[in-house]
């Protein structure tokens, strides 16, 4: 499967904002955000109007690029937004909030979405006590979520349990003792802190 090698932190500049890609680096003065806040590039310095469409263009970029999903992929999760009753851009949001790899970071067992996907797949990540390899695997209320026993041994996972310390959301719940987050439901949107515009990614879809 293809993936992203190139700096992330590009992402963010291109996206003129930080999308929180680097995990702890992304609070420091090195992120490059704040050292170049302007596109990458030869011609990044340069001001260009952007059309409708380019506004719409760039925000459906900026929440595949937050989740770190590829376009295949993020149509699919459109359509299949689409399919069901509600508000589509909301379901969208909600599809891509109860991926694994994004509940593990929301859990706080890793400090960036990539580590938690990287965690995900070496097998350090159980839901209901079965050890799941795959990042992209949707959570649903009442999924219990730790690590596996090799899990356990992650750097990440051994400060969280002496420390006790993240953010959590309120759709999430997490018991320190046993390093166990359940899913409480789905989030709202007001639960859900990613800087989107969903309905211009609906219009994207929707030209």
């Amino acid at each position: 499967m293809s993936r992203y090698t190139d700096a992330v932190c590009r992402l963010c500049r291109r996206e003129g904002m930080k999308l929180y890609l680097k995990g702890e680096k992304c609070y420091t003065e090195k992120c490059p955000v704040h050292k170049r806040p302007v596109p990458p590039g030869m011609h990044g310095q340069g001001r260009r109007k952007l059309s409708e469409f380019g506004i719409r263009l760039r925000e459906k970029q900026k929440l595949r690029r937050i989740y770190g999903v590829f376009e295949t992929q993020f149509k699919t999760y459109f359509q299949r937004a689409a399919e069901v009753k509600g508000i589509t851009g909301v379901r969208l949001l909600q599809l891509l909030e109860t991926r694994l790899d994004n509940v593990v970071y929301r859990l706080g067992f890793a400090t960036s979405r990539k580590e938690a996907r990287q965690m995900v797949l070496h097998g350090h990540v159980a839901v209901n006590g079965k050890k799941i390899t795959i990042p992209s695997f949707q959570v649903k209320p009442g999924h219990v979520i730790t690590p596996t026993a090799r899990g356990r041994e992650h750097p990440r996972v051994k400060e969280l349990a002496q420390t006790g310390l993240r953010t959590l959301p309120t759709w999430l719940e997490f018991t320190v003792e046993r390093l166990e987050g359940k899913v409480r439901g789905l989030p709202a949107r007001e639960e859900i802190d990613v800087p989107v515009q969903e309905q211009l990614i609906v219009e994207y879809y929707s030209r």
